[in-house]
């Protein structure tokens, strides 16, 4: 596809104008300016409700054309807003006034995957889960499995550097991209790398891109790792008195020489928005602290469970349970998946964090909670990945004036709190809008002013979806 530029055409222009000039240049591609599209591509699940008067929404469908797009709008210095079905939950897809918002939901074909290199090739909006499903029906398996799996986009867990929770085995999205097909600011199309296992001929620029939130290029290929499928999930719940006793076993489960699949917590105030919101869940009432070991070890699996048994019971759970079936499992895990929805019930409003400390810190981090809690009269449940340190600290609030603001300073003092532990405000969600205000309080100087100095190497005239993540 050829572009003609309007050398007339600014920034300043009239949207409407400016709309017109772009589908007479760009006459391939489908663009979508009525205003009730551009409502519904306003944000994504989190909070921040993007600018209100975004140009035009494009819908893509092949790397030609993202790239007479990209070159288009970078030579009028129109912002792109890459996107994809919404489901992030830092602000990292809302919209930009007078920008393009740039939906690759059309590009979600699965190229192909190919057994004997253990590699999947796919475009950005294919989904998740049916990228793992196409797997496993040639019995590979594809590792990143982050709570939205059914609904979200590859692309989007490329943007965001997803996790979830089999991290702790697996690790993040990032440990899973091989390699990228991408679509620079000028138009420019590039492969970040050979789709090799092993390559050192240059700097590691899918790395950087993987988790770059669409500021640096337009990811229009992802070439991932397969894995030998692993053996069914199975699993141990332990139920604990206290918080400390719970994290003492899920911590020594994690630096044990039996790596779980899945390692997941959630401390009282979870389970009492659980029991609030699903009356008959299995979560007993006395019950302070839920911990949930999960393997999928081909060999060695009832060696495994046996080791998680035991481990809860010297910790001093008052409960041990064994799911030996994908049915008991799920049962469980349901419980887990429905902390986010249960949690907004709890008192009629709530704020989800994403903090990630040392292991190490995690009792302590939990033990401080109380604090935040009576600094801004908020309530407070604490669950997450403690396999890798990942907690998402739920604050819920009473809905009343000024109670919103007390619940967002209660996240940034909540993500404060675990910067100065040595850990992160965003351990899986991503930076976006969102998390911009922490900043500041967790890289040093140079190393944002670095960051901002890439940033403009890969995009000079700051087109792509500016103002997130730096």
């Amino acid at each position: 596809m050829t572009t003609t530029l309007d050398p007339d055409l600014t920034d300043e222009t009239a949207p409407d104008r400016v709309v017109t000039a772009m589908r007479a240049a760009l006459p391939c591609i489908g663009l979508d300016d009525s205003p009730a599209t551009l409502a519904a591509h306003r944000t994504d699940r989190s909070a921040m409700p993007g600018d209100p008067d975004p140009l035009v929404l494009a819908r893509p469908a092949s790397t030609k054309q993202v790239s007479a797009l990209l070159a288009y709008a970078n030579a009028h210095r129109i912002p792109v807003v890459p996107q994809g079905t919404l489901t992030g939950v830092a602000g990292a897809a809302s919209t930009i006034s007078g920008a393009i918002l740039l939906d690759l939901t059309a590009m979600d074909a699965i190229i192909r995957i190919d057994a004997d290199d253990m590699i999947a090739v796919a475009q950005p909006g294919v989904i998740v889960a049916d990228l793992a499903a196409a797997a496993a029906k040639q019995g590979l398996f594809y590792a990143p499995d982050p709570a939205s799996a059914q609904i979200a986009t590859l692309g989007g867990n490329v943007a965001t550097n997803a996790g979830g929770m089999r991290c702790i085995k697996y690790g993040v999205t990032r440990e899973s991209v091989r390699s990228l097909e991408v679509v620079l600011a000028d138009g420019t199309v590039m492969r970040t790398r050979p789709s090799t296992i092993k390559t050192v001929g240059g700097l590691d620029l899918t790395g950087l891109i993987v988790g770059s939130e669409g500021t640096l290029a337009v990811v229009t290929e992802i070439t991932v790792k397969l894995l030998p499928a692993p053996g069914p999930e199975r699993g141990v719940l332990g139920l604990f008195p206290t918080v400390a006793q719970g994290l003492s076993a899920t911590n020594r489960i994690a630096a044990g020489p039996r790596t779980p699949a899945r390692l997941e917590f959630m401390d009282g105030r979870c389970l009492e928005a659980i029991r609030k919101h699903i009356p008959d869940a299995p979560v007993p009432a006395e019950a302070n602290a839920w911990a949930l070991a999960v393997t999928d070890a081909r060999d060695g699996a009832e060696e495994d469970l046996a080791s998680f048994e035991k481990i809860f019971a010297d910790a001093g759970a008052t409960t041990v349970q064994r799911a030996d079936n994908a049915e008991e499992l799920e049962a469980i895990l349901e419980a887990r998946r429905q902390l986010q929805p249960s949690a907004r019930g709890l008192l009629g409003g709530s704020v989800e964090g994403d903090i990630a400390v040392p292991r190490s810190a995690l009792a302590e981090f939990s033990a401080r909670v109380a604090e935040v809690e009576n600094d801004y009269d908020v309530t407070i449940a604490l669950g997450g990945h403690v396999g890798d340190g990942n907690l998402h600290p739920i604050v819920a609030f009473t809905p009343a004036e000024g109670a919103r603001e007390r619940a967002d300073e209660a996240v940034m003092t909540l993500s404060r709190l675990a910067q100065e532990m040595g850990g992160t405000m965003s351990g899986e969600h991503g930076v976006g809008l969102e998390k911009l205000p922490a900043l500041a309080t967790e890289m040093a100087p140079a190393a944002l002013d670095l960051q901002r100095r890439i940033k403009g190497l890969f995009d000079p005239n700051g087109i792509l979806n500016p103002g997130k993540k730096y």
